[in-house]
């Protein structure tokens, strides 16, 4: 089992290079046709720039990592193909919902997405969109992955400060709390509201998580690490 350390920082610098990626350039035949395949199976997804990390440092309450833009086809392969490539992470931001009354509000991926029947916190990886004046806007896309997931604004909740980076091998969850206002099942009947008024919503239900007999497979393990710490801490 790969090993699973969550570090709590403060700060994020994200810098975003032009930097040609080995792996990408010297598969991409296979890469193509990988992601031809997956596009049978699911023909929603699409074949849009995302940013991959490397070069992360943590030190006292403090990340700072580089970025680089690839194709969605090659970071599908990249994780498919079990991360051949150890240099690279996938680090994206993630907003923990936190109801009045103390429970996690995750959603499950719709079955036409990449991580379909998956169950975790709205996020997405990183894009173009994400990028300000050369660094990856973390904050930002946590905003505009929830807005887009659930149709939440920053006016139902309250960030956090503080950034819960759960590394697990390839990938870097950085977790922010937000505090909303209501409790938990009016913020599930809010969200299915929103879900029910879009043609195809990213996702499928909404699931409330009160305490650990509600984690369940469906959930990532970094998902499910950052929970118990947070339930362990009450």
């Amino acid at each position: 089992m790969t090993s699973l350390i969550i570090h709590r920082v403060t700060t994020l610098d994200l810098a975003v290079r032009p930097i040609v990626w080995p792996f990408a350039e010297e598969r991409r035949t296979e890469i193509a046709a990988h992601f031809a395949e997956k596009q049978r199976e699911r023909p929603k997804i699409w074949n849009g720039r995302v940013l991959l990390g490397r070069d992360a440092v943590f030190t006292d309450g403090h990340l700072s990592a580089t970025y680089f833009e690839t194709d969605f086809a090659s970071f599908l392969a990249w994780r498919d193909w079990g991360y051949p490539d150890k240099a690279v992470f996938n680090g994206f931001g993630m907003g923990a919902l936190l109801a009045a009354d103390g429970a996690f509000v995750m959603g499950e991926m719709a079955h036409h997405t990449a991580n379909a029947g998956r169950i975790y916190f709205p996020s997405g990886t990183p894009d173009l969109d994400d990028v300000r004046d050369g660094v990856l806007d973390i904050p930002g896309s946590v905003v505009r992955e929830l807005g887009e997931e659930t149709g939440l604004t920053t006016a139902d909740y309250r960030a956090e400060p503080d950034w819960h980076c759960v590394v697990t091998g390839p990938s870097i969850a950085m977790i922010q709390v937000l505090n909303l206002n209501v409790p938990g099942d009016v913020a599930r009947s809010r969200i299915e509201a929103n879900l029910a008024r879009e043609d195809e919503p990213e996702l499928s239900a909404i699931h409330l998580v009160r305490g650990m007999s509600d984690l369940t497979a469906s959930m990532p393990r970094f998902v499910t690490a950052f929970v118990e710490q947070q339930f362990a801490s009450r």
